[in-house]
């Protein structure tokens, strides 16, 4: 966030700003520890130094950070999501969450926006996306090349090995890579409306625009690849 202010400050109506709230950052000697606290308190104090590093005077979209419903409940925190809504220093409210809370969010009709894990690897949610998008909210996907491939950044062998079984690799185009099949199944999702995707450099970053800039899967190889991830025991709840 400081980062973002460094550059972003000056230029800020270029940009839509989101952040998350909920956690506390801890020094634990040779770590840090991020504990999920969703009272008043720690919400307010959360924004405020989202605030203060971002050098701007509200965020367009502030999420909670993937509390349960009765953590939720308890706190009171749409209440206090409102709050700053309606001082100005918030624009839009969001929730990142997974089941079995994502659908409850969904059912309570207060968020402008969902955070949802989802790939060709991860279907799990894909049904409650079009439930989230068909009552209004906007959708966020994270996740959405599965953490990168095996031995890159947050890869897991276990969570490719649908992929595998799946035998997705036969509906690549010629010279396509693996994450570059999976930003594009993630992007044909019709209610996608952003992913987010890690970027490690500027030429990463490059890469990835160039492969979101192909846009969806052609319609026929979409449904192939939903049909085999089904047959590879890789379906939506």
């Amino acid at each position: 966030e400081m980062y973002l202010g460094q550059y972003l400050s000056s230029r800020r109506d270029e940009f839509y700003v989101a952040t998350k709230c909920g956690c506390q950052m801890i020094f634990a000697g040779d770590h840090d520890e991020t504990p999920h606290i969703f009272t008043r308190d720690n919400i307010r104090r959360n924004i405020a130094d989202s605030l203060m590093k971002m050098r701007t005077d509200y965020v367009d979209i502030l999420q909670l950070h993937n509390p349960d419903v009765a953590t939720s409940e308890a706190n009171g925190v749409v209440d206090t999501l409102n709050e700053l809504r309606e001082e100005g220093v918030v624009k839009h409210i969001g929730c990142s969450s997974t089941s079995p809370h994502l659908a409850t969010y969904i059912d309570w009709g207060v968020f402008d926006v969902f955070q949802i894990p989802y790939s060709a690897l991860e279907r799990q949610h894909e049904n409650l996306i079009t439930k989230a998008a068909e009552a209004g909210a906007g959708i966020i996907i994270r996740g959405g090349v599965a953490r990168g491939e095996p031995g890159e950044g947050l890869g897991n062998q276990d969570r490719w090995a649908a992929f595998e079984k799946a035998n997705l690799d036969e509906l690549l185009e010629a010279g396509e890579s693996r994450t570059a099949f999976l930003l594009r199944f993630t992007l044909s999702h019709p209610h996608c409306d952003t992913t987010i995707v890690g970027t490690l450099n500027p030429e990463h970053l490059a890469e990835n625009i160039a492969i979101a800039e192909k846009g969806p899967l052609p319609a026929d190889v979409y449904a192939e690849a939903k049909k085999r991830l089904d047959a590879a025991g890789q379906s939506p709840e």
